[in-house]
């Protein structure tokens, strides 16, 4: 990691593809250290909703502006036309909450589901919306088929529709479903996507790419953590799991992503063990993965909870990051200069039936070639005999067997994926089933310590009673 800057100094002091400390201007106290928070970047200025310190849940926003340099306390008041509902007041701070969700749209900040307090917003996902402009916040109504709340999920915005996947809900139940709500209309729907898609897994990432595909990437079970892909088409609403090529990418949760062109880049994470020190990008349009840069395992950046933005500042890409846990709650924002990439040509993206086919055509079509070729030789050869043709009618048959078993491997070896993410999904809810066996025993043992130490009690005061029988017949 390189050394810190600050304000007097300024962003262009940041080397390429390197974490830096950016540290607040002189007289400028950073904000409480959380995890478990959400953050956006709006016209220059980093925007933190709540989060987690010790189990508490926080309800503040705070403010970084770039320009400055300076940190500042938002407190958002209600909107003014909520005021005339039950029990809302103009002092009403924005609710406490953590493992939710931040999006920037039109310039406004739109928070989605996440822990809350609030017993009204205890079953279903609720959404609120801060405006920056007049430093407001409202709880907004959503109608539809409002999904069960949760934390840890997914939110990607693509265009005026928030595309929301998994999580964990209130009894921590581990959710893959997918919801999509339209933030014209506040109108929710559940998406039934084809089958073949990632187990239920939370605090996982997730990106729109080419205004077309859904990208999940890592997160974790309440057992094991992932470092697989899974990719949805968005037309089709069909799950594939392209392979990657490059660098090898350890199973992590509770990570942070943000894309930058057609490059997502991911920071920060752990597995239950230790945290990821690894800052890494994949190039979305030929799923290559790449390690921009490292830092030690006690970093504040190898660590769980925390934010990733993407800011351009004077015609410079910065991704910037902000709190977490390893061990110790951050409050220390930490930038990096993205260098520029060099574009790849991008890779043909199908959904599994159409690389099925795809891939049947391409060897049917490979031997038909070589078969056409030998068979110009033995007819020239030959001298155009009749008996020479004969063997151009056996290989055109070999050809179709071929193709017929080329077809059906194909079909084999998706059947043989949906198998084995069906044998995930039965494991997860094994896991879940151990781990509730596991709390059911250790509630059972407690009963049984107290049911045998009310016995022990009860003799004693049987043989107390005796005691004293026998001391009163001997009066």
């Amino acid at each position: 990691m390189g050394e810190g800057i600050s304000g007097e100094v300024g962003l262009a002091a940041a080397p390429y593809d390197q974490w830096v400390l950016l540290g607040p201007a002189e007289g400028s106290s950073r904000p409480s250290a959380r995890y478990k928070h959400a953050a956006e970047v709006i016209q220059d200025k980093l925007y933190v909703v709540g989060g987690s310190r010790n189990g508490r849940s926080l309800s503040d926003v705070q403010v970084f502006d770039f320009r400055t340099f300076i940190w500042s306390a938002s407190n958002p008041t209600r909107d003014q036309n909520q005021l005339n509902h039950e029990n809302n007041a103009a002092d009403q701070p924005f609710p406490a909450l953590s493992g939710h969700s931040l999006v920037n749209w039109k310039n406004n900040l739109v928070v989605v589901a996440g822990n809350v307090r609030s017993p009204s917003t205890l079953n279903k996902v609720s959404v609120w919306l801060i405006d920056v402009e007049t430093n407001t916040w409202s709880a907004l109504d959503t109608y539809g088929k409002v999904p069960i709340a949760r934390s840890g999920q997914s939110v990607s915005l693509l265009g005026s529709r928030l595309i929301m996947f998994g999580g964990e809900d209130n009894k921590r139940r581990l959710l893959n479903d997918l919801h999509i709500l339209d933030l014209e209309t506040m109108m929710w729907e559940e998406v039934k996507t084809a089958k073949g898609g990632p187990a239920a897994r939370y605090d996982h990432s997730a990106a729109v790419y080419a205004d077309q595909y859904l990208m999940i990437f890592g997160g974790s079970s309440h057992s094991t953590c992932f470092n697989d892909l899974y990719l949805l088409d968005l037309e089709t609403l069909e799950w594939s799991q392209p392979e990657t090529q490059g660098a090898h990418i350890s199973p992590r949760s509770g990570h942070a992503g943000t894309m930058i062109g057609e490059n997502w880049y991911i920071v920060g994470g752990g597995d239950n063990a230790s945290g990821s020190t690894d800052t890494i990008v994949m190039n979305a349009s030929k799923f290559v993965w790449s390690v921009v840069t490292s830092v030690s395992a006690r970093d504040p950046l190898a660590c769980e909870g925390l934010t990733l933005c993407s800011a351009t500042v004077d015609g410079e890409n910065f991704l910037i990051a902000f709190g977490g846990y390893n061990g110790k709650y951050n409050n220390e924002i930490f930038i990096s200069k993205v260098k520029p990439r060099n574009p790849v040509q991008p890779r043909l993206l199908q959904s599994p039936a159409a690389a099925a086919a795809a891939a049947s055509v391409t060897a049917a079509y490979a031997v038909i070639t070589a078969t056409d070729e030998k068979t110009r030789d033995i007819v020239a050869t030959d001298d155009l005999d009749i008996k020479g043709a004969q063997p151009v009618n056996s290989s055109k048959k070999f050809v179709s067997e071929i193709e017929a078993l080329t077809v059906e491997k194909c079909k084999l070896e998706y059947r043989l994926a949906e198998v084995r993410d069906e044998n995930s999904k039965l494991k997860d809810k094994l896991d879940m089933a151990n781990l509730s066996y596991g709390e059911l025993a250790k509630e059972l043992k407690s009963v049984q310590d107290q049911v045998a130490a009310e016995g022990s009690r009860c003799q004693k005061l049987e043989v107390l009673f005796l005691h004293i029988t026998f001391d009163s017949l001997r009066l």
